[in-house]
């Protein structure tokens, strides 16, 4: 079965290679391994990027600064992720069938409608972190973050603006503006985060101040970010009539249905992808949450084949039941293959990756790291099995399912972290890491049933 499994997917690759060395990117198929192209490139360039920042950052603060910056980082991603909501599932699903079906003035309406929507949220969630930002640090972490959070008003801003702009080239299948944005962003936080990491600590600043400068520079490469893809990728294709459709109610309502069930989706991914650290951060010291990141960090950089999901949703929002159906087993086929040698090789070298890359001092990142590459058998997975949904237009059932992991995550991180607390704080680290890919597990079980009965 294995081997059948294998033959085909050589197959399926010789084909892939004479389209590009011949660059016949026609139909559908042709599409997808254009957009696969510059979607990989552009998920391999935030991994590098990522990978650097993570090591330069985790080897300047050592453990217990560097624990700070990610419990930092953490909460002012979940206040971007509340600015974003569905929008860009919506935006990517609408738009794209709208230019799918050569109605540029529709597509331009449902742009400009999610775009309002998308400027309320975004400073709502900027004001609402800026007003909490005092409890969130003192009260609740009893940790010296408060001017960080501040800072992350800049992160959320313009970060919002970013994706905004990024789903938009998408649903317009133009990776090829998402890569040459991602280079810049990449080459900007490389460049400016650690130089201000660098020069506060030689002033001998506090924690405090630090990690205020470091979100600073954060904020600066978003910055530079969206003022790049706004001036150059977008307004280069301009992809739309300068004439707009009225939305009539039904057709605003259409939406927003579809845009209160992807929100429902994103609200639950906000506590289903980020509760651990939340809540590690109330209950362990700060260095126990370095290690924990430098370990989830490296998994993340490795598992490139996560963004393929997002690549196939422009695609599986154009293309009939059978069709998709095809589609959908041929990714999850060629997905796991990619995903089962990229286990192997983390497991069987965690122990020289966590001592190269990072140093003896997050020694006990070793064991976290192996425990953490599990998840790359099922993420991939899931990034796949979200865009099938949506593309059939049922997120609410992703909703349903995630909703109700993120109970089962929060449930078992709280049990499992106060449980394990008292043989101590590193154990009590790895009930965190245990919740994670357990409830992860029961989130792709259920889309697995789903799936059966969609």
């Amino acid at each position: 079965m294995l081997k059948k499994a294998i033959q085909q997917e050589g197959s399926d690759i010789k084909l892939i290679w004479n389209r590009i060395r011949t660059r016949d990117f026609s139909g559908n198929t042709g599409q997808a391994i254009k957009n696969s192209i510059f979607q990989f490139s552009t998920q391999t360039t935030q991994r590098i990027g990522s990978l650097i920042l993570t090591i330069v950052l985790a080897r300047v603060l050592m453990p217990e600064l560097f624990g700070l910056y990610n419990l930092a980082l953490s909460t002012i991603i979940i206040f971007t992720i509340f600015s974003e909501l569905g929008i860009g599932f919506t935006l990517i699903t609408f738009v794209s069938k709208a230019l799918g079906k050569k109605n540029k003035k529709l597509a331009r309406s449902y742009l400009l409608y999610l775009g309002k929507i998308k400027i309320f949220l975004v400073f709502f969630s900027t004001i609402i972190l800026f007003l909490s930002a005092r409890f969130i640090a003192d009260n609740y972490y009893q940790k010296p973050i408060f001017l960080a959070l501040l800072a992350g008003s800049l992160y959320v801003i313009f970060s919002g603006i970013v994706s905004f702009f990024q789903s938009a080239l998408q649903s317009f299948n133009y990776f090829k503006g998402n890569f040459h944005n991602e280079i810049v962003f990449e080459i900007s936080r490389v460049i400016l985060i650690p130089l201000a990491a660098i020069l506060t600590l030689k002033y001998s600043l506090s924690n405090e101040n630090v990690l205020f400068y470091i979100f600073i520079a954060f904020g600066f490469s978003y910055i530079l970010s969206s003022l790049f893809i706004r001036f150059f990728p977008y307004r280069k294709i301009n992809p739309l009539s300068n004439k707009k459709k009225n939305l009539g109610s039904a057709e605003k309502k259409k939406i927003n249905k579809f845009f209160f069930a992807a929100s429902t989706l994103a609200l639950s991914g906000i506590f289903f992808g980020y509760i651990d650290k939340i809540m590690l951060g109330h209950f362990v010291a700060a260095e126990f949450i370095g290690y924990y990141s430098a370990a989830f960090s490296l998994v993340g950089a490795l598992s490139a084949t996560i963004g393929f999901g997002i690549i196939l949703l422009p695609i599986f929002s154009r293309i009939k039941s059978e069709q998709l159906e095809r589609g959908m087993n041929k990714s999850i086929k060629a997905i796991l293959i990619i995903s089962a040698l990229t286990f192997l090789a983390i497991f069987a070298l965690a122990y020289p990756i966590i001592l190269i890359v990072y140093g003896s001092a997050y020694s006990h990142s070793i064991n976290m790291l192996r425990a953490f590459s599990i998840a790359l058998l099922i993420l991939p997975i899931i990034g796949v099995y979200s865009s099938y949904f949506v593309s059939k237009e049922k997120p609410q059932i992703l909703a349903v399912l995630l909703v109700v992991s993120t109970l089962i995550n929060l449930g078992l991180n709280y049990f499992l972290i106060t449980y394990l607390l008292r043989f101590g704080e590193l154990a009590a680290t790895y009930g965190a890491i245990i919740a994670v890919i357990a409830s992860n597990l029961i989130y792709l079980f259920g889309m697995m049933i789903w799936r059966k009965k969609a």
